[in-house]
């Protein structure tokens, strides 16, 4: 390669990176003026201005007039001001959780908003995994129209077991999967040549939070509340991973329960337990997780004794993640997230009564979103991709 090839190929990843940090400095910020994205590329205003009409002649962004905008841009030219923004349209990524008993699927824009959801009820567990895969990306797709397939960039998948960043599942026993090429039986299925991604559904639902609120500083442990018990940190904006994938899986962590019975964490207080418990104890034999809350809320008994144990067990093991993890925040997800929102009190009480003064007590948050968590963040790891 001679060297004007070099210097043009240099000069085409310069322009591509430009053009990158334009579009995530839109994602993030909202509408900017062309002065603020020149600052933000760190570029001057002739220089940026060649990027930016290169992404809106290729249709990822447009101009905008905003009557009464107050910029300086404004006041010099004594007109409303023109601001840019991304259009949602230009493009568009799915997310696909799957659950032990069900399918969550989440179709996002450009601008990471979703446009539409769908929960399906499926026994994962009870199914072969190429099956699985095959239901719950024709689903996924049928939730595209001609022009939304026509941008579709990309499709991120969650899943709740232990993985390497090649995508190969090495065990997911709750969906009883063990040593899956998970990413190769979604590439055999995909009638579409599609970037695809596969995560542990605890890292999605962290990366989904983050991707919502910007954080950036501090220590977070969030926690998925399913069948079982998925945990992922994040440090200073960015996901910690651990030395093989396993950082902050507090499900796993062991508990003495009632019998003085040593279990995990997830097989005391996970979603089946819980509802298994309750219908031997009830007498009940069609009940689910919004039937008990609905109990506990409406003060029943036994659906009363058997969250407080749960939230017992919950504040015990969040002081033992607390004085390894230190985390300053917490925030729940995941079906049995609401049951927190009732017995927050409960759980609180057990974390004071089990914690040592030189470890502070965490901020609890549940999320807003709590079902859809992991798989609006399986879509954001294509969107991210995308933009970087």
């Amino acid at each position: 390669m001679d060297d004007l090839s070099l210097q043009f190929n240099a000069s085409r990843r310069i322009r591509h990176s430009n053009e990158l940090i334009a579009l995530q400095a839109l994602h993030r910020f909202g509408a900017l003026s062309r002065a603020e994205i020149a600052r933000k590329m760190g570029l001057n205003r002739s220089s940026s201005g060649h990027i930016i009409v290169d992404l809106i002649n290729n249709g990822f962004v447009r101009e905008i007039t905003r009557s009464g905008d107050q910029t300086a841009e404004t006041y010099q030219r004594g007109r409303p001001g023109i601001l840019l923004e991304l259009i949602p349209e230009a493009a568009y990524f799915l997310g696909i959780e799957i659950g032990v008993e069900y399918i969550t699927i989440i179709l996002i824009d450009m601008t990471a908003t979703v446009v539409d959801i769908k929960h399906q009820s499926l026994d994962c567990k009870m199914q072969d995994v190429e099956m699985t895969i095959d239901q719950s990306i024709k689903m996924a797709l049928s939730m595209c129209h001609n022009i939304m397939m026509d941008n579709l960039y990309g499709i991120g998948f969650s899943v709740p077991g232990q993985m390497n960043d090649k995508g190969y599942i090495y065990n997911a026993s709750l969906l009883r999967w063990k040593n899956i090429d998970f990413l190769k039986i979604v590439e055999s299925k995909l009638p579409l040549d599609l970037p695809v991604a596969v995560e542990n559904d605890a890292n999605a639902f962290a990366i989904g939070a983050l991707y919502q609120s910007n954080i950036t500083q501090g220590v977070i442990l969030f926690l998925v509340l399913e069948s079982g018990i998925g945990g992922g940190l994040v440090v200073d904006g960015k996901l910690f991973r651990g030395g093989n994938g396993l950082a902050s899986e507090i499900g796993h962590l062991i508990i003495q329960n009632e019998e003085k019975e040593k279990k995990s964490l997830e097989s005391i207080i996970g979603l089946e337990e819980l509802l298994s418990r309750y219908r031997v104890l009830s007498g009940c034999s069609e009940v689910t997780i919004g039937s008990f809350i609905e109990c506990v809320n409406n003060r029943e008994p036994i659906a009363v004794n058997l969250a407080d144990e749960w939230a017992k067990y919950l504040g015990l093991a969040l002081v033992q993640a607390c004085r390894i993890v230190d985390p300053n925040k917490i925030i729940l997800g995941g079906a049995m997230a609401e049951l927190y929102s009732l017995v927050s009190a409960r759980v609180n009480f057990y974390i004071e009564l089990h914690q040592d003064m030189p470890f502070p007590i965490p901020e609890i948050i549940l999320n807003k979103n709590p079902e859809s968590g992991s798989a609006y963040g399986a879509a954001c790891i294509l969107h991210q991709r995308f933009l970087s």
